[in-house]
């Protein structure tokens, strides 16, 4: 499993931007598919946005697509959530998640196998 752990959550105001990282304790951070998911209490874990591991192919929830962009920085081992027009609804805890090859989207949380801890952001 990958160690992945979250950061750069806070509080911010509706219609502002913030940049969450996820950085990565892998041996092959580059070959990972990696996602962002999302989750508020009482709720079911969301599906944010997907990178694959060449980061060509990215994938975005409807809810932020065109607001939300996803990158990866293999060099750094490190994923990325630069978020935009933030909404209220936005608030939730963000959770970045790895898994191997194969499909590679937000649809299905069960099929990534590492999570971190997540990190906070709250949208006023």
């Amino acid at each position: 499993h990958v160690q992945l752990v979250e950061s750069g959550g806070g509080l911010v105001q509706a219609r502002g931007s913030l940049k969450i990282s996820c950085t990565a304790s892998a041996p092959a951070f580059s070959h990972y598919c990696m996602g962002w998911f999302r989750q508020i209490p009482v709720n079911e874990r969301e599906g944010v946005a997907a990178i694959d591991s060449d980061s060509i192919t990215t994938v975005y929830a409807d809810s932020v697509k065109g607001r939300f962009t996803i990158s990866k920085d293999n060099a750094k081992d490190t994923l990325y959530l630069q978020m935009n027009s933030l909404k209220p609804e936005d608030t939730a805890m963000y959770y970045c998640a790895a898994k191997g090859g194969g499909y590679c989207g937000t649809d299905s949380p069960e099929i990534f196998a590492s999570w971190g801890q997540g990190t906070q952001v709250t949208v006023s």
